[in-house]
């Protein structure tokens, strides 16, 4: 299983590498210090969401409706913040509470009724859409504080051109949020307890293990990274639309898997996923620089979920024929 974890990993990393020089070749822009810094902080939300799926994944199941709860967290801290005003500690409280929440509702209801967890995501995911735009009426959020809307930028550099770069905000983000979850899944007996649960649900009952508790911890956790790219994303683009993330799941989904992530469980790095995020976004920035338009951007995504899957079967039956 390290042998075919190894594997994967070296074949990502031929493919991210031959992009990059491609695309190198047939664009004067893809390795520009502006397009790269532009990536980063773009797909720093992606990242982060992948974080939190990669441990969903692990556990055996599958979380749907976390671009709603990432809408709506950050629904109600922008709110909050237009209202009443505020600083950065408010507005991680409020989203990450909200995000968490609404992930523990996710574990409560899939560990009681025994339904597979995409069932009752999917149900979820539409609950929480339609109640945010029932609530909303579907209004958009742009008047932030002017706090919020300065550009928060750590050792900073500036180009030629006059391009400024240097430690952003979301990247620090995403950082914070990479090292939290490795620790987790590799430092914790809870992060040994999540790959045994995906493993193998049953055996992990038997044994003695809080399936409750860990159920929770899983989909909490989803929901707590939610929160977090609900700053992300309210800080990138400083407006908050309700609708606008609908179908993202499929992208981050997209990510994880072609990361090597097993969708039935148990098997899967955090390395890979980062990898499978970094090649997806290589994917869809090239597409961008070589003016393809943007609607085989979901074509794309699509094809990556269908070889990935197929991977991960093709290796399955490898390993029952072994």
């Amino acid at each position: 299983m390290k042998n075919k974890s190894i594997s994967q990993s070296f074949f990502l990393i031929i493919t991210i590498l031959i992009l990059s020089v491609y695309l190198s070749i047939k664009t004067d822009d893809f390795l520009t210090i502006e397009n790269l810094y532009d990536v980063i902080n773009s797909y720093a939300m992606l990242a982060i969401l992948a974080c939190g799926l990669f441990i969903v994944l692990i556990s055996g199941g599958i979380d749907i409706s976390f671009p709603a709860i990432t809408i709506i967290s950050q629904y109600i801290m922008v709110s909050f913040i237009m209202k009443h005003d505020g600083n950065y500690f408010i507005v991680f409280l409020i989203s990450t509470l909200s995000g968490t929440a609404l992930g523990l509702i996710n574990a409560f209801i899939v560990n009681r009724l025994k339904v597979p967890s995409i069932i009752i995501t999917i149900s979820t995911l539409n609950i929480f859409y339609g109640l945010l735009l029932y609530i909303t009426k579907g209004t958009w959020l742009y008047d932030y504080p002017a706090w919020f809307q300065e550009e928060i930028i750590f050792f900073k550099s500036t180009t030629a051109t006059g391009f400024e770069y240097g430690l952003s905000f979301q990247f620090l983000l995403l950082l914070t949020v990479i090292l939290l979850t490795g620790f987790i899944m590799n430092k914790t007996s809870i992060g040994r307890k999540i790959y045994a649960l995906g493993g193998n649900a049953e055996a992990a009952s038997r044994v003695g293990f809080n399936l409750l508790k860990l159920h929770l911890f899983v989909y909490g956790y989803m929901g707590f990274v939610s929160g977090i790219a609900g700053v992300v994303q309210s800080y990138t683009v400083q407006t908050v639309a309700p609708d606008s993330l609908l179908g993202y799941e499929l992208t981050v989904l997209a990510a994880v898997v072609l990361g090597g992530t097993s969708l039935i469980g148990g098997k899967g790095t955090l390395s890979g996923t980062m990898m499978g995020v970094i090649l997806l976004a290589i994917i869809q920035n090239g597409l961008n620089l070589l003016g393809i338009s943007s609607y085989w951007q979901t074509v794309v995504t699509g094809l990556i979920i269908v070889f990935s899957v197929s991977m991960t079967a093709w290796s399955q039956r490898n390993k029952v024929g072994e």
